[in-house]
């Protein structure tokens, strides 16, 4: 089935629909609120977009999402076929650290999501990367992701690498696939890390409750294993630094979370009053480092902790117990 994350819901999708229901109301309920008990298969959200774009009816009438259903009533719901999306090359300034002919290495701004998905169509990285490369990338993650080799998220600032031909990203992906790929983090989590030095090597899959969630589960889930060293312990919170052995979604979040120790500022998998200031989780993906696919040299580039990081260091009191 297509996740709601693919769905673009226009007035030409109604031409060809995908799913069409007639559902019967038994019991007075809030319209959004019948649709979702009807159809868990998609987000409340997802079901307010359907009626707000009028692929609701209500015996033939469009209502709001908060129409007040009586039992008799009859729903017809319509969900449109996906339209596709096309990332279109935007003049976006990017800091390249490191760039040839095959492959390219790029300091992400924390903020910026790496390519185009719904409610995030334009400004992105691959945007960028579409207008500096003149559309000279690799074609192996399809239209939406080209070039993209590995992700990191929308709030994580850092290091990223790109390929500009399948040949680069066939190398590429292969280095991570066996591990052979370095892709070392900083980040502050909350509360005291003991230990100087450790392995999390616990599975990774999507949260039952919450499918925007990722959790540590045995149940379809794939090995995940983060390497940590502890840089400086402060007061209430532990510099670390944090090296991927897999590049798993939401690896280091998800993984420093089950620790106890969730990264600061991180609004999903930290305390509900999560530190607004930072505007997101306090990770950078600082190093990095591979064997160049091409011409088999070894590659190792390294960032500066961006502004943001760096005074919330100095905003915290040293740990005087260690």
């Amino acid at each position: 089935m297509i996740t709601n994350e693919e769905w673009m819901l226009t007035d030409e999708d109604m031409e060809s629909a995908l799913e069409e229901y007639i559902l019967m109301v038994d019991n007075p309920s809030r319209l959004d609120t019948f649709l979702a008990v009807e159809l868990p298969q998609h987000s409340r959200a997802f079901l307010q977009k359907l009626i707000e774009s009028g692929n609701v009816l209500v015996d033939n009438s469009l209502k709001p999402k908060n129409f007040k259903l009586r039992a008799g009533q009859q729903i017809a719901v319509t969900i449109p076929q996906p339209k596709p999306i096309e990332a279109k090359p935007e003049n976006i300034p990017l800091d390249i650290v490191y760039e040839d002919e095959y492959l390219l290495v790029v300091n992400k701004e924390k903020g910026m999501v790496v390519h185009p998905a719904p409610g995030n169509l334009d400004h992105t990285l691959v945007n960028a990367l579409l207008y500096h490369c003149k559309g000279s990338l690799s074609g192996i993650n399809g239209v939406i992701r080209p070039g993209i080799v590995h992700r990191i998220d929308k709030n994580t600032s850092g290091l990223l690498i790109v390929a500009k031909n399948d040949q680069a990203h066939v190398g590429l992906a292969e280095q991570i696939k066996v591990h052979s790929f370095i892709r070392e983090y900083e980040a502050v989590v909350y509360g005291t890390v003991k230990q100087d030095t450790g392995t999390i090597n616990l599975p990774i899959g999507r949260s039952k409750n919450d499918r925007k969630k990722m959790c540590v589960t045995t149940q379809n889930s794939k090995e995940a294993i983060t390497h940590y060293t502890v840089l400086k312990r402060y007061e209430g919170f532990t510099h670390v630094r944090l090296r991927l052995e897999t590049g798993r979604t939401h690896q280091i979040r998800v993984h420093m979370a089950y620790l106890g120790h969730p990264v600061a500022g991180d609004d999903v998998y930290g305390p509900k009053k999560c530190i607004t200031s930072l505007h997101g989780q306090c990770l950078h993906a600082k190093n990095i480092g591979f064997v160049h696919p091409i011409t088999s040299e070894k590659l190792y580039f390294e960032s500066e902790l961006p502004p943001y990081f760096e005074q919330f260091l100095k905003t915290l009191r040293p740990n005087q117990s260690f």
